[in-house]
């Protein structure tokens, strides 16, 4: 993992802005398929870098708008599918993208939308919905010290009432940087994304496609743990840049 001075902020500062869009489209496929975007910000304090601020009269607190920023460092896509709802969801994800319909093919049937035999016997009865986390983006400034798994534990305990299953297809989602080019980099960064999502509990189930249950006691162990290695690597952020 990367030295926490080498971050470019105090990652106590992340945090999250999650959005559902609805356009009020009276269609099955609206009923079935929940869009979330998740927005990362990174607050930044203007004030920080003037001696006295409040002598200028403009920054009353810590926290006042006028001297703080939200600058944005990353982003993800989260599904909500329903699967009691609306169109058959299996054709409604196939529809929706590739991602989608590849996980659709690893989990439910085809005929009925509903989850396949084979997969309702790896999951917990906690819910009837699918929550599938199809994209996390952060800047290359702010990889390389397990982030991506603390923002993305949030943002599925956020989601995940009502779900029975959780599933994400890990690999590299930024394809412009040129080291990965190299094959054997490739493999190496790809390996790296899959430990972190295993260390929430996420464990391959077929063709990529990985399967969390919402009722593990693993997953709220692994949030507080995760919470945990965030407030350390600010506290070590804090200390080696002060």
């Amino acid at each position: 993992m990367n030295e926490p001075s080498s971050l470019p902020g105090d990652p106590c500062e992340l945090h999250l802005r999650i959005v559902y869009d609805d356009e009020l489209w009276d269609t099955p496929q609206a009923d079935t398929l929940e869009r979330w975007s998740v927005s990362v910000l990174h607050r930044r304090r203007s004030h920080d870098a003037v001696p006295d601020a409040s002598a200028g009269g403009d920054c009353a607190a810590a926290d006042c708008p006028s001297c703080t920023t939200d600058a944005t460092v990353g982003s993800m896509t989260f599904y909500r599918v329903h699967l009691d709802r609306g169109r058959n969801a299996y054709w409604a994800m196939e529809e929706e993208s590739e991602e989608l319909y590849e996980t659709a093919q690893a989990l439910l049937d085809p005929e009925t939308g509903s989850f396949t035999s084979e997969a309702s016997e790896r999951l917990d009865y906690v819910g009837s919905a699918l929550l599938v986390m199809d994209r996390v983006t952060l800047d290359s400034a702010w990889r390389g010290y397990g982030l991506a798994a603390v923002l993305g534990s949030e943002v599925i305990h956020r989601l995940m009432a009502g779900c029975r299953a959780v599933a994400c297809s890990p690999g590299v989602s930024d394809l412009s940087s040129q080291a990965l080019r190299d094959r054997a980099e490739w493999d190496r960064v790809n390996a790296k994304i899959v430990r972190g999502w295993e260390s929430l509990g996420f464990r391959l189930y077929r063709d990529n496609v990985y399967l969390l249950s919402p009722a593990s006691q693993d997953l709220e162990e692994q949030r507080s743990n995760l919470r945990r290695h965030l407030a350390e690597l600010g506290a070590s952020w804090r200390a080696q840049t002060s």
